[in-house]
């Protein structure tokens, strides 16, 4: 594969394409300039929502994200949703029962649109009190389809908590995690990051075999195992976590050594 080249770059952001200080080397802009100049199209697939695209628009300015792991295609160029992939209702309403019944203390929020919900003793790490994010009942939440839903615990092991959020769920919806915290991310069934990528993919006529995919979490392992089973290149950072790391076929430097650029800059 020593002259392999890919036709669609797809990375994932946080931890990845991201510095730590949430900004985009110039190594790294300067790469993706490069091969897009070449007609490779790329494509940022991230768990973040649409709303939080905006800063990496600047950057960019160019390209389509695949955002809440998946649930929906933004064009950054534009900034208009493309294409989304809701949680019904009724399976909002009882994954919302069965989790407050199972474990009391967990609470919810929600993310549509540009807008993210949440219940008023839910605590969200980031935009506080920002345009698009407000409290709400619970039973607002659950009462429209939404693109993901976020099962948050405060006290919770992570691990017991995705276990018991996966045992509730069932084959219902997909559950993912990307941080260090009991917070599960709730999409609909079969909504993964590699649903989104193979739906862009599409669009341009290419298929997994011809994908580089770069990514750090578990919340990734569904887009390397799409392009890795076609032949395609699935590259983890070197800080990754290691069950994403068994799903590589290959390894790069960490998001402060530059490690997207590098690998791209190799071939």
């Amino acid at each position: 594969m020593s002259d392999w080249k890919p036709r669609l770059i797809a990375s994932d952001m946080d931890g990845t394409l991201l510095r730590p200080d949430d900004t985009v080397s110039d190594a790294t802009v300067a790469q993706l300039a490069r091969w897009r100049a070449e007609g490779v199209p790329v494509v940022l697939a991230t768990g973040r929502p649409p709303r939080w695209m905006r800063r990496i628009r600047r950057v960019l300015e160019f390209g389509t994200a695949v955002c809440c792991n998946g649930a929906v295609l933004l064009d950054l160029e534009s900034f208009t949703l493309l294409d989304e992939d809701p949680l019904a209702p009724e399976v909002l309403e009882d994954v919302v029962a069965q989790l407050r019944r199972r474990e009391p203390g967990t609470r919810f929020g929600v993310e549509y649109g540009l807008e993210f919900r949440h219940e008023p003793d839910y605590h969200p790490r980031w935009d506080v009190d920002v345009p698009g994010v407000a409290a709400a009942p619970l039973e607002e939440l659950v009462r429209n389809p939404v693109a993901k839903l976020l099962a948050r615990h405060e006290e919770l092991d992570r691990d017991a908590f995705l276990a018991l959020v996966e045992d509730v769920v069932g084959d219902r919806a997909t559950v993912t995690n990307s941080s260090s915290e009991a917070l599960a991310e709730i999409s609909a069934p079969g909504v993964t990051k590699a649903s989104g990528l193979a739906k862009v993919a599409a669009r341009y006529g290419i298929g997994p075999e011809d994908v580089v995919v770069f990514g750090d979490m578990p919340n990734d392992i569904a887009a390397f195992d799409w392009v890795r089973e076609a032949g395609g290149r699935a590259v983890a950072m070197a800080h990754a976590h290691p069950d994403l790391v068994a799903a590589a076929t290959d390894v790069t430097g960490t998001n402060e050594d530059d490690g997207v650029a590098a690998f791209l800059a190799a071939l």
